[in-house]
């Protein structure tokens, strides 16, 4: 934790538009303070590149303020008080004082506007975000101690803990996003609410659930996040299918658990990340996220065989389908879905490489089921190597190596991550004399088969594979001949 920088420091490291706007608000008669996320980052070390702002002033005020001075305003949030605007390259939030709460039933905030900053502040999801700078003074405004909680490196709530989830139920999902983002501790407190009100989670959207879980899986420790939902019942609510790990015993008998094993995966998920110009940038939750739920269909796929060992057969090609109900109902939307789904499909496609070696077209057809995924898949496959025995952990890192240089190596021959046959749809059906329909599709499907197997054919000995396959097609020609 670093000391709060002086007034005349903040005035230097802070953008000059915050300046700006509290002078424009003052002489209007209103108050305005920095609050929240920003004043917490600078104890941190760090300037926020979110600006949030809370006021004296109502929504219709604000905007009187800011007309004419902001380069854009939305007014989406002004039911609650909020109003986002632009100021050159800056996007900025004020909010007026609020004092909102949820009712048993209700999915949104009981909006009540305050009329000072201290109560505003109260009703902060945690101490370290219920602190203030005063504006145009930068004078700090902590009645929770929010600076003892950075120092202790502990979330603690302003009030009672389960009066704060109760009124935003929301706030548990938030510690935990906390948890992996600033690698700290909940309160004991924090900890036992959070544990005794799992329930009041179902009246959150799944949109804003959602929200939080990315933030969390974004985090630095995501494992100390995911930690958190499980020891306090909150993710039998929100990610049941992890919590459901901890049950079972992982087919090597080599780990604890497949929970335990699911989040050292994770962890070497994230180890395996790249900078943004990289294949697979981090934070990436793509690639988290499968190495979360990459074991989740195990228990339903679970089996004891008459040797005494337990199996999990399939448990990829079940996981994969319970990946996708779950990201449907947490509202994701259908392209990650469908990334995460799928490589959960395809992580124990590597498994007998080693043993067994694959022929030019097993690699093929593994780039190709891959397609863009693939260096996701690489790092996933590598990241559920979790073995303590060194030997195996060797000889798997050993084979993987092969599959990747042999992969490189046809590549560099085929173009193999764009293979297609040697005809497209228009040669098939001029070669045939046919016309568009599912025919087409089928012998295309016929000729990327075999490309996949034997490699480039060339255009000649394509035509005469073609022609052969279409000589065995007598109720295809049938067909054709009958229209």
């Amino acid at each position: 934790m670093h000391a709060l920088p002086s007034p005349d420091v903040l005035r230097q490291i802070l953008p000059s538009v915050i300046f700006d706007l509290a002078d424009r608000f003052v002489a209007a008669g209103h108050e305005l303070s920095l609050v929240g996320g920003p004043v917490r980052d600078l104890y941190l070390g760090r300037v926020s590149p979110d600006l949030d702002f809370t006021t004296s002033a109502r929504p219709e005020e604000t905007i009187k303020v800011i007309s004419g001075w902001a380069d854009n305003i939305w007014d989406v949030g002004r039911e609650f008080g909020t109003i986002a605007f632009k100021k050159g390259e800056h996007t900025l939030e004020v909010t007026t004082y609020r004092a909102d709460a949820y009712d048993s039933q209700s999915r949104k905030p009981i909006v009540a506007f305050g009329d000072n900053l201290h109560d505003d502040l109260f009703r902060r999801d945690f101490t370290m975000n219920s602190m203030a700078l005063r504006l145009p003074d930068l004078e700090l405004v902590d009645p929770f101690d929010g600076v003892s909680s950075l120092r202790d490196q502990s979330i603690r709530t302003p009030g009672a803990p389960d009066i704060s989830f109760s009124d935003d139920p929301l706030r548990m999902m938030r510690a935990a996003r906390f948890a992996s983002q600033l690698q700290i501790e909940v309160s004991a407190g924090v900890r036992q609410a959070m544990s005794e009100m799992t329930g009041r989670i179902e009246i959150i959207s799944a949109e804003r659930v959602r929200d939080e879980l990315v933030k969390l899986i974004k985090g630095a420790d995501p494992r100390a996040g995911i930690n958190l939902l499980v020891e306090t019942g909150l993710a039998d609510r929100v990610l049941p299918e992890v919590s459901a790990l901890r049950l079972e015993i992982d087919e090597h008998h080599r780990h604890k658990d497949v929970y335990q094993h699911s989040l050292t995966v994770l962890e070497q998920a994230v180890s395996m990340e790249t900078d943004q110009d990289g294949p697979v940038p981090g934070p990436n939750f793509v690639l988290r996220f499968a190495a979360l739920m990459h074991d989740i269909g195990k228990p339903a796929t679970r089996k004891f065989e008459p040797n005494g060992a337990v199996s999990f057969r399939h448990h990829d090609m079940v996981g994969s389908k319970m990946v996708k109900a779950r990201m449907r109902a947490l509202r994701f939307d259908k392209e990650t879905t469908k990334a995460v789904a799928r490589l959960v499909e395809l992580h124990m496609r590597f498994y007998g490489y080693g043993e067994a070696g694959w022929s030019d077209s097993a690699v093929r057809r593994y780039v190709t089921d891959a397609g863009d995924l693939l260096e996701y898949l690489h790092r996933l496959t590598r990241s559920d190597v979790t073995t303590r025995n060194r030997k195996k952990s060797d000889r798997l890192a050993f084979a993987y190596d092969d599959l990747e240089a042999r992969i490189a190596q046809i590549a560099e021959q085929e173009e193999l991550q764009s293979i297609r046959p040697d005809l497209d749809g228009q040669q098939i059906m001029g070669i045939l004399g046919i016309k568009p329909g599912p025919v087409v599709g089928r012998a295309y499907k016929f000729l990327l088969e075999l490309r996949l197997d034997e490699g480039p054919l060339g255009e000649d000995a394509a035509i005469e594979q073609l022609r052969a396959w279409w000589s065995e097609q007598p109720e295809a020609q049938e067909a054709i001949t009958e229209e």
